[in-house]
């Protein structure tokens, strides 16, 4: 008897969900978009209404065939690709690509927010159409941003150089961090001072005060004459407690995860980038397999709604009195009110079953799957636990006429505290409870401290994150990827965890905000985003979208001075040039910055350069091998080209022998060729000379240092934790 078929996205996802169906139906998996747009053409007919040219996916050739021939021996199809705008797009492009293979067959769309057999089977009793609605604001959204990448970016090469791309999204996230840089430059700090005094009474502690006021008035003192000034005329006054106020205040839990504060919370408190929290909460919703069964433990990651169901919120208050005892449960369910504008098509990220303990089953998961898990977890019980109730007690002293404050406080009911342990209650100074109002304090040291204003924080992952969401850009799906791709083109740098915006970054997005200024803001960014939420929500036509931002996009296109453009990036210096004198200038040009003679073409001297420890330009001079040129037999020098560093004789142009700059380690796979360093528009990588015969290649740089533990003649570089060490690639042992 025939079988239903189902496909879904992903092969750990078929696995899980092929357990809970039984024999009845026949799992497949996508591989994710089995359509796209062309890689190598616009694939959009803007002269006749935007009609779109979508194409297989060559390297999904077997995976096409494999579910051509399933759909042809299924009884009916169901499509249960993720439940967003992707999904209900790979589910209509599935629809296409087996039109002839399920013609008189049923076709139904199943959606569930969480791969547990109760959700599964539920959705394929409950299946639904395909909304085509979204399918068509995910088809605007690949458009549009198609149209800015092939139109856009040409415009960028003729300026800086090829390459290079624009995005509709990442250049506004690019424009914020290029923002922010700017404003650091300018930032001018200012001196202030702060005063704090230490003060006690007999033998019981001394506490730890900040001048607030002098003679009435907010204490701002400027400079050290000003404080001294202060210091002389409070010398000696009665030291004398003016006050003590006290209350209580409640720290009440916060909401269930959606994906910005997940991404956040994971980058804050456990080191995780954005790509890799979703990766790794990817695996967590896909299945697990713990003991002998594959089991989701978490909903669908890509939301904005902090929604809970009725079934979880229960669970969880049945939970808590078992684990943090009866008095940790708040009295009625607690429910949380989701930001405006947010769709609200799932649920919160929480664990599927809350009953499933994240030190239950750390034996099954990894290091990130459990931290990750466990930070769900937690997060999600607290919504349902009691506020963490602190006694706040602020002190105020007056010395003369100065007044210092103290806060303190301390815990009296950690409440939700017990179990989200990423919070941490803001307790302030340890004041001894004897003390009273109207006590005169005999102990004092009075500490004033020189400091300057700091100049605006730069954006961390979190913090950039947060922004992008309060000013509309970008949906939870696309936070991550934003992320990546503004590091991935080189145009920003995240060290120590904050971004820092590049050169080619800063000319990059002074290019287009030159140009694109209306275009490229956030206020139009985020109008094109609720835009697209109408157009799912059927209330605007797609078509009619493209038609009106295509319209704005080539308005601005059409008046672009490419030259004047160009110009405008070329920065002088005031070093001379070595052949005529003049002042060298620093262009952009197909490798990148280099030097040149402000009097080109007259003087065609160039170079490359470097910028030395006192920030300073210095002409990077050739470095000249021993060896000679087979050809000419002058000298041969190592050079930078588009492609990475290599080996060119000295006599260019007249005489263009070149060949590639090896690591000295021979090629693990064919054995023939060498190991050189390369580029492409990801990155540096390091691959065979041998290429394309022999295609191997690492993101890791090889050393020819042989492993003291297997004997493998060359050792990977890889960055652990953020240090460079050579690893093993065969057997794994770390070089001493």
């Amino acid at each position: 008897m025939a079988k239903s078929l189902l496909i879904v996205e992903s092969p750990a996802k078929s696995k899980t969900i092929s357990k809970f169906l039984g024999n009845q139906f026949k799992v497949e998996s996508s591989m994710g978009h089995i359509r796209d747009l062309p890689k190598s053409k616009l694939g959009v007919d803007v002269e006749n209404d935007f009609a779109v040219k979508y194409v297989n996916n060559r390297s999904k050739a077997k995976i096409t065939k494999k579910l051509k021939e399933a759909a042809k021996a299924a009884k009916d199809i169901y499509l249960a690709a993720d439940p967003d705008r992707e999904g209900e797009a790979i589910a209509w492009h599935l629809t296409e690509l087996l039109k002839k293979e399920i013609k008189d067959k049923a076709v139904y769309r199943v959606v569930f927010n969480e791969i547990t057999q109760k959700a599964v089977q539920k959705a394929v009793n409950n299946p639904i159409d395909i909304d085509m609605n979204m399918v068509n604001s995910q088809q605007a959204r690949r458009v549009l941003d198609r149209l800015v990448g092939y139109e856009i970016s040409p415009l960028i090469w003729r300026v800086i150089y090829y390459g290079l791309s624009a995005g509709r999204v990442q250049s506004v996230a690019l424009r914020m961090v290029c923002e922010k840089e700017e404003l650091i430059k300018a930032f001018v700090p200012e001196e202030y001072w702060e005063v704090f005094g230490f003060f006690g009474k007999g033998k019981m502690q001394s506490f730890m005060t900040k001048l607030v006021e002098i003679d009435g008035k907010k204490a701002e003192p400027k400079n050290k004459e000003q404080v001294d000034d202060l210091l002389g005329k409070i010398a000696g006054k009665e030291t004398k407690i003016l006050d003590i106020e006290q209350s209580q205040r409640k720290n009440n839990p916060l909401p269930p995860f959606i994906t910005s504060t997940l991404q956040r919370a994971a980058s804050t408190y456990l080191g995780f980038s954005a790509k890799r929290t979703m990766g790794v909460a990817q695996k967590l919703y896909e299945g697990i397999v713990l003991e002998k069964e594959s089991t989701g433990l978490i909903t669908y990651m890509r939301t904005d709604s902090v929604r809970m169901s009725d079934e979880a919120v229960k669970a969880t208050r049945a939970l808590i009195p078992k684990m943090f005892g009866k008095e940790a449960l708040e009295p009625k369910a607690r429910h949380f009110r989701g930001k405006k504008g947010a769709q609200d098509a799932h649920e919160a990220i929480r664990p599927t079953d809350v009953r499933i303990n994240p030190e239950s089953i750390k034996k099954f998961l990894s290091s990130e799957q459990f931290k990750l898990y466990n930070l769900i977890w937690q997060r999600f019980v607290a919504t349902q636990m009691k506020p963490a109730v602190v006694a706040s007690k602020k002190v105020k002293i007056a010395k003369g006429i100065a007044l210092f404050e103290a806060q303190g406080g301390s815990v009296i009911d950690a409440g939700f505290t017990a179990c989200y342990t990423f919070t941490k209650l803001a307790l302030g100074e340890s004041i001894d409870p004897l003390y009273q109002k109207d006590d005169v304090l005999d102990k004092e040291d009075i500490v004033p401290e020189q400091k300057y204003t700091k100049p605006p924080a730069r954006y961390s992952e979190s913090s950039l994150i947060k922004e992008l969401e309060a000013k509309g850009i970008g949906r939870p799906s696309t936070y991550a990827n934003i992320l990546s791709t503004i590091q991935d083109r080189g145009y920003v740098q995240l060290s120590e965890k904050k971004f820092y915006a590049l050169e080619l970054g800063m000319a990059v997005n002074k290019f287009l905000v030159g140009s694109f200024d209306s275009f490229f803001n956030t206020d139009f960014t985020s109008g094109m985003e609720s835009d697209l939420d109408d157009i799912s929500e059927g209330k605007l036509d797609w078509k009619k979208f493209l038609a009106v931002y295509y319209k704005e996009m080539h308005k601005l296109m059409d008046k672009v001075d490419t030259t004047k453009a160009k110009a405008a990036l070329v920065k002088s210096t005031r070093k001379k040039c070595p052949e005529c004198g003049k002042f060298l200038v620093i262009k952009w040009g197909r490798n990148g910055q280099f030097l040149t003679c402000s009097d080109y073409p007259k003087c065609k001297f160039s170079a490359n350069f470097c910028i030395n420890d006192k920030g300073r330009i210095e002409i990077e001079k050739p470095e000249v091998l021993e060896e000679k040129c087979p050809k000419c037999g002058k000298d041969l020098m190592i050079k930078k080209g588009r492609f990475g560093e290599f080996i060119a004789c000295v006599g260019y142009p007249d005489c263009k022998f070149s060949k590639p700059l090896t690591l000295g380690v021979k090629c693990p796979l064919c054995g023939k060729g060498e190991i050189a360093q390369k580029m492409s528009k990801r990155g540096i990588f390091y691959g065979c000379t041998q290429y394309p015969e022999c295609k191997f290649a690492t993101n890791n740089k090889l050393v020819p240092i042989a492993c003291p533990e297997c004997g493998n003649p060359y050792m990977e570089i890889r960055n652990i934790k953020g240090k460079q060490v050579k690893v093993c690639p065969k057997c794994g042992q770390e070089a001493m």
